[in-house]
C-alpha cells in the first residue's frame, strides 16, 4: 500500500480541498497521514474525517511589521526538525501540500528526504508559503490557468480545484425541513471560514429590506451570531456549517460570499448564481479581487467591492441577481471548469 501525507492550514480554504481529495485517496489504496499545527483549525476538521494527524510547529512569514516577526522564525525552524523526523518515521511515497504557513516546512523537509511534493495554489496569484515551497515542489496545481504565468513551466499544470462530492450530491428537501422556510426564494451569505465582519454587518442593516423578498441563511463566523436576531422570521445564523452545507447549497437560489477562491469554485461547480464582495487590497495581498475579477469577466458573478458596499442598496444588487440568474447559470454551465480531484489523484498517482 502506497503512503501519502497531506498537509495545509490556517483556513478552511487551505484543508477542505484536501478532505475533498479523501475518499479517492482512499479509493486508489492510498494510506493518509496528515501534518498541520498543533493550535489550528485543521487539527479537529481532519480528525473528525479519521485520518491520522501529526501537529506540529508553525510560525506565520508576515510581509508586514510585528513583533513576531523575530520569534516565527524560529518556529518554523522547529517545525522542519519536527515534520523531519514525522517523515522520516512515516515513510510516504508522496506528499501532497494545500498550501498555508505550516505546510512550508513539511515541504521543505520531504524535499530534503527526496520525497516528491505536489502542491496546489488557489488563487491566482500565488501566496507567499506556496511561493517559498514551490522551490521544492515536484509539480504545482493551480485553479486558474492565469496562474501559470506566475510559476516555473516544467513545474506548473492546471487541474482545477478538488470539490467535495457531498457538495454535489444536496437535498432540497431536507434544509427545507431543517429551516423552516416557506415559498420565497433563498439567499445563502458565507463570510469565509473566519466569517466577516463587514460583509455581516452590511447584511444585517439591509435585512429587513433583503427578507421582503428572500429567505435567509447566514453562515457567519465563529463568535458572529447576533443574538438581537435569533428569531427574526426567515433569517437563520450560523457560526459554522459542515454536515448540513451540501443541503443548504441546494436550497439557495443565490449566493452572496467573499471570493476566496475554494469556495467560488465551489459556486461554480454547482452553478449558483453569485454575489462577490472581495477583501479589500488594504487588508490582503489582493488575491480575492483579482479571483472576483476572472470570475466576473467569465460572467460567472456579480461583484461589489467592499469599499462601496456603504453607498449601495445591497438589498437591491441581490434582488438583480435573482431577476437575472439564469444568465449567470448559463454562463457557468458553458464553463469547461471541472471537479479538478480526478485530476490531481492521477497526478499523485503518478509522481509516487
Amino acid at each position: 500500500m502506497k503512503k501519502i501525507i497531506l498537509t495545509g492550514g490556517g483556513t478552511a480554504g487551505h484543508i477542505t480541498p484536501n478532505i475533498a481529495l479523501l475518499p479517492a485517496l482512499k479509493e486508489a489504496g492510498f494510506d493518509i497521514k496528515y501534518i498541520g499545527s498543533k493550535n489550528g483549525m485543521e487539527a479537529g476538521l481532519i480528525q473528525a474525517q479519521n485520518i491520522p494527524y501529526d501537529g506540529i510547529s508553525s510560525g506565520k512569514l508576515r510581509r508586514y511589521f510585528d513583533l513576531k516577526n523575530f520569534s516565527d522564525p524560529f518556529r518554523v525552524v522547529k517545525g522542519l526538525f519536527e515534520a523531519k523526523k514525522i517523515i522520516k518515521k512515516y515513510s510516504p511515497d508522496i506528499v501532497f501540500s494545500k498550501g498555508g504557513f505550516v505546510s512550508v516546512p513539511v515541504v521543505m523537509a520531504a524535499a530534503f528526504l527526496k520525497i516528491p511534493v505536489i502542491i496546489h495554489e488557489s488563487d491566482i496569484t500565488p501566496g507567499l508559503a506556496n511561493k517559498i515551497a514551490s522551490k521544492f515542489a515536484t509539480k504545482i496545481c493551480t485553479n486558474f490557468p492565469e496562474t501559470l504565468q506566475y510559476l516555473p513551466k516544467n513545474k506548473a499544470i492546471l487541474t482545477g480545484s478538488p470539490i467535495r462530492k457531498e457538495l454535489l450530491n444536496g437535498d432540497k428537501e431536507a434544509a427545507c425541513k431543517l429551516t423552516g422556510f416557506g415559498d420565497k426564494p433563498t439567499l445563502m451569505i458565507i463570510g469565509g471560514s473566519l466569517g466577516s465582519v463587514i460583509v455581516n454587518t452590511a447584511i444585517r442593516k439591509a435585512l429587513d429590506d433583503i427578507l421582503k423578498e428572500f429567505n435567509v441563511i447566514h453562515i457567519c463566523g465563529k463568535g458572529n451570531v447576533d443574538e438581537k436576531l435569533l428569531e427574526k422570521s426567515g433569517y437563520l445564523q450560523y457560526e459554522y456549517v459542515d454536515k448540513e452545507l451540501k443541503d443548504f447549497f441546494a436550497l439557495a437560489d443565490v449566493v452572496v460570499s467573499r471570493a476566496g477562491a475554494n469556495t467560488i469554485c465551489e459556486l461554480l461547480a454547482l452553478r449558483k448564481p453569485n454575489l462577490l464582495i472581495p477583501l479589500s487590497g488594504a487588508a490582503s495581498r489582493g488575491d480575492q479581487i483579482l479571483n472576483a475579477e476572472s470570475f466576473e469577466n467569465a460572467g460567472y458573478s456579480k461583484v461589489i467591492d467592499e469599499e462601496t458596499l456603504a453607498n449601495i442598496s445591497l438589498a437591491m444588487e441581490i434582488s438583480e441577481l435573482y431577476k437575472n440568474r439564469q444568465k449567470y447559470i448559463d454562463a457557468m454551465s458553458n464553463s469547461d471548469a471541472t471537479n479538478g480531484v480526478e485530476n490531481i489523484i492521477n497526478l499523485i498517482k503518478q509522481y509516487s
